[in-house]
């Protein structure tokens, strides 16, 4: 076995555990939760990001170290086009993540401690706006990866 299929393994466990986690709770749990009262929807919300996004973190540990590895392996210089593209992506995914990490995700924390629902249904909101901005984004990086700049 090639280092480069154990990085390729890494690099593809990170991104199914991060993308596949933000299509599970856009498209399945949110509209499932959607049927719960504010309070035990918002102490739901809570209690997943609490597990998801430690897990998240590790993804992209595990996506940006074995990514560079591989443009490393190749020569950056070498490297296609679509490589420094899905990087480029990346990154800005791994941005979007720390501001939610930073911002409403603390804010949601405080307000459901505090037992305030209309402050912690404001940053859930935030928190789904840019988790499905990094959805979008996810995607366009899967395509870059498979169909290159082909597209």
């Amino acid at each position: 076995m090639k280092f480069h299929h154990v990085l390729l393994f890494v690099h593809l466990a990170g991104v199914i555990v991060w993308v596949g986690g933000m299509s599970f709770a856009q498209f399945c749990l949110r509209p499932a939760a959607l049927a719960l009262p504010p309070a035990q929807r918002l102490v739901l919300w809570s209690g997943v990001f609490r597990r998801f996004f430690p897990l998240v973190w590790l993804a992209i540990g595990a996506i940006v170290l074995s990514g560079f590895a591989m443009l490393i392996e190749v020569g950056m210089a070498r490297a296609p086009l679509a490589w420094h593209a899905m990087a480029g992506t990346g990154l800005l995914m791994t941005a979007v993540f720390a501001s939610i990490w930073f911002g409403p995700w603390r804010a949601l924390q405080r307000a459901v401690a505090a037992e305030s629902w209309a402050q912690g249904a404001q940053a859930l909101n935030q928190i789904r706006q840019r988790v499905m901005f990094n959805l979008v984004l996810g995607a366009l990086t899967v395509l870059l990866a498979t169909l290159g700049l082909a597209f």
